[in-house]
C-alpha cells in the first residue's frame, strides 16, 4: 500500500515514527508532506536571517523515519545550549540551511539529509517557498505568523475565522502531487490543526491533489483540545474546519480516541484550559464518515497518542483497504 502523511509539529514525526514499522511490509511506499510556515525558534530566526522554508518540522520528521536512531540521529537533533549565534538552535536545521545554500535548492537539502540518515520513505515540504500563516479572529484581529496566531489564540478573547498563506498561491513540489495522486491512504494529522495540519492544505496544488486522488482519506483526531486554537471542538468540529479550508468534503474515515488521561493528567490540562476532544459520533456518521475509535493514549505525564497503539489500529485499516481493493 502507498501511504502519505500530510501535517507537521510532533504530532506527524510521531505518527512517523511508530508507522514506519510496517515498512515495507504493509507499507510499500511511504511519505510524509511538511508544512514548514513554522516562524518560531530556531525555524524562525534561520528563514528571516537566511531566506529559506522553515526547517524545524521537517529534521523533526527526517530523525522519526531514520532507518536506526543512532548517534548520526542524535547529532541532527542535537540543540545547542550555548555559544553566541549558535544558542537555541538545533544542529539539523543548520544543516538543512547550509545544505540548501551550497546547492541552491530546499529540496535537494532535504533529499540529501534524508540519504544521509537512511530514512525509510521521503520527506517533502508542502512547498519550497517562504510563506507566511495569517489568521483573521472573530473579533475582527488579523494576525501574521504562525507563533502569533498560537499567541493571540491564547488570549482567549477571539476564536479563529479564517486562515490562508502568504503568498496565497505558493508552488507544490512535483514530487508531493505525484505522490498524493497515486496513493492508496492519505494521512491527515494528528497535529495543531490550524498550524500543522491545515497549512498543507492552502497550498492550492496540494489541496486539488487530495480533493483528485483516489485514495481514502483518513484523518487522526487529536486527544486534546489545543489552547487557544480549538478549545471546545468536537471530533466532527475538526474535521469540519478542514472541509471549509477545502471547500468540499472528501475525508472517508476518522481514527478518535477513546481513552481518557489520569485525573492528575487531565486536570493539569484544564488548567492549560485544554480537554479532552469529544468523540460526537452521530455528527461524524452523519458527515458520512466511517469511525475508528480505540484506547490509543501513552502512558506517562502528557495526554498524546502512543504510537504503537495507533500503528496498530492505521495497520487493521490497511488490511482491510487492501481486502476490498
Amino acid at each position: 500500500m502507498r501511504v502519505v502523511a500530510i501535517g507537521g509539529g510532533t504530532g506527524l514525526s510521531s505518527l512517523l515514527r511508530g508507522i514506519k514499522t510496517l515498512v515495507p511490509q504493509k507499507i510499500s511506499d511511504l511519505s510524509a508532506i511538511v508544512t514548514v510556515s513554522d516562524n518560531g525558534g530556531s525555524s524562525g530566526r534561520l528563514r528571516e536571517e537566511m531566506g529559506i522554508p522553515a526547517p524545524g518540522d521537517i529534521r523533526n520528521c527526517i530523525v522519526a523515519l531514520a532507518e536506526d536512531e543512532d548517534v548520526l540521529t542524535k547529532v541532527f537533533n542535537y540543540r545547542f545550549s550555548e555559544g553566541e549565534g549558535l544558542k537555541g538552535h538545533s544542529f539539523g536545521n543548520l544543516f538543512l540551511t547550509v545544505l540548501t545554500k551550497i546547492t541552491g535548492s530546499f529540496l535537494e537539502a532535504v533529499e540529501t539529509s534524508a540519504d544521509i540518515l537512511k530514512i525509510k520513505g521521503e520527506i517533502i515540504p508542502s512547498t519550497d517557498e517562504e510563506v507566511d500563516l495569517v489568521a483573521r479572529f472573530s473579533d475582527g484581529k488579523i494576525i501574521k505568523g504562525e507563533t502569533q496566531i498560537t499567541e493571540y489564540g491564547k488570549k482567549l478573547v477571539a476564536k479563529i475565522e479564517d486562515i490562508w498563506l502568504e503568498p496565497s498561491s505558493p508552488k507544490a513540489p512535483e514530487e508531493a502531487i505525484s505522490k498524493l495522486l497515486s496513493a492508496d491512504l492519505i494521512i491527515l494529522g494528528p497535529g495543531s490543526l490550524f498550524t500543522s495540519v491545515i497549512p498543507n492544505l492552502l497550498v492550492p496544488e496540494i489541496r486539488e491533489a487530495v480533493l483528485k486522488s483516489p485514495a481514502k482519506k483518513l484523518y487522526i483526531s487529536n486527544v486534546m483540545t489545543q489552547y487557544g486554537e480549538t478549545d471546545g471542538f468536537t471530533v466532527s468540529d475538526h474535521i469540519n474546519a478542514i472541509h471549509n479550508v477545502v471547500g468540499k468534503p472528501f475525508i472517508d474515515m476518522v481514527i478518535a480516541n477513546t481513552k481518557l488521561p489520569p485525573n492528575e493528567v487531565l486536570q493539569r490540562y484544564i488548567k492549560e484550559n485544554a480537554e479532552p476532544v469529544v468523540v460526537d459520533a452521530a455528527n461524524i456518521a452523519r458527515l458520512g464518515i466511517d469511525i475508528f475509535s480505540a484506547d490509543l493514549l501513552d502512558e506517562g505525564t502528557y495526554a498524546r497518542h502512543n504510537p504503537q497503539k495507533l500503528t496498530a489500529l492505521i495497520e487493521k485499516i490497511l488490511d482491510s483497504l487492501k481486502v476490498n481493493a
